[in-house]
């Protein structure tokens, strides 16, 4: 590889080369590091192109003599399939010593995979050790990828499946025969049974209620990633304990949180920690075994440079 030349990942090289075990690592890493104040970002800008259709933009840099760049993202609804979304993009990497580009990556391939790997962080962090159920809501791209993440860091004796399409269900767990997955129809008893439940849908309106819930899960929010549209209701967020990937952003845009603030039954101090803080030991993720825990995750520009610098270090090894 030539020293100016711009090295390129397709949706295929960044499926081939981004694992799982190596992006929960580097994703891992990034968050510590944002919290400890090593790395820099800015909220990400959202230009409405009009309904169902967004431009957003992603700065940041892993720290201040790192690799620093840009996501910059289509987030449009799939006219063929009403409910999906899809989210096109690029990532594109600075190397620090001369602000030269040194690669570019497929933005979409890499948020499913590092927002799966981050999900795998925070349950590993939130989740109780015994934890054996885990519920996934939601059939589309990121039910896929999370259903490769989360066994890595629990053995789940029970996958439960629920989506609006039973057909699409079903269709999903013949995919991982490996996985001892049940496809459920009536979502309110499999959250009752579920350890661990990752929402992962484009709902406007609640389609979990903290009443479902026993003692002691931990619930990672994935789907709604904007001021809007909710995936759970009040209950669910005014009793957990309620960490987010990020409290700029979830102060920003965590829809779920933002919808209970507005009713006055939480303040901003309801967001005990990042799970950056909970990773370096300064905020107790889990106090019992009985907390219902949140890990709110909206997705922030390190964890997408933190992936990109990943593939491109390895590429030159």
């Amino acid at each position: 590889m030539k020293r100016d030349e711009l090295t390129i990942f397709d949706s295929e090289a960044v499926r081939e080369k981004l694992s799982y075990p190596d992006c929960i690592r580097v994703v891992r890493e990034a968050m510590m590091a944002l919290s400890s104040g090593e790395t820099r970002q800015l909220l990400r800008t959202m230009l409405s192109l009009g309904p169902g259709r967004t431009f957003a933009q992603m700065p940041g840099a892993l720290g201040e003599r790192e690799m620093f760049g840009t996501k910059t993202i289509s987030v449009f609804a799939d006219p063929r399939s009403p409910g999906l979304r899809r989210h096109r993009g690029l990532v594109v990497l600075f190397e620090p010593d001369e602000g030269r580009p040194v690669a570019i990556a497929d933005a979409e391939e890499i948020t499913h995979i590092r927002t799966a790997a981050a999900t795998a962080v925070a349950t590993a962090a939130l989740a109780r050790e015994d934890a054996r159920t885990l519920l996934i809501v939601g059939t589309g791209g990121q039910a896929h990828t999370h259903l490769k993440a989360l066994p890595l860091v629990r053995d789940f004796e029970r996958v439960l499946v629920w989506g609006r399409s039973p057909a699409k269900v079903e269709a999903l767990a013949a995919q991982y025969p490996q996985l001892p997955i049940a496809a459920v129809t009536d979502l309110r008893a499999a959250a009752g049974e579920a350890d661990v439940v990752c929402t992962l849908t484009t709902a406007a309106e609640p389609v979990l209620m903290g009443e479902w819930l026993k003692p002691g899960t931990h619930v990672n929010l994935v789907g709604s990633s904007g001021p809007g549209p909710v995936e759970v209701d009040s209950a669910l967020v005014v009793n957990s304990r309620y960490i987010a990937d990020s409290r700029a952003s979830a102060l920003d845009a965590a829809a779920e949180f933002l919808v209970a603030r507005e009713k006055d039954l939480i303040d901003d101090t309801h967001i005990v920690a990042e799970i950056g803080e909970v990773l370096l030991g300064r905020v107790p993720g889990r106090q019992s075994r009985w907390d219902i825990t949140v890990y709110k995750s909206l997705g922030h520009a390190v964890q997408d440079l933190a992936a990109a610098a990943h593939l491109y270090r390895s590429s030159l090894a």
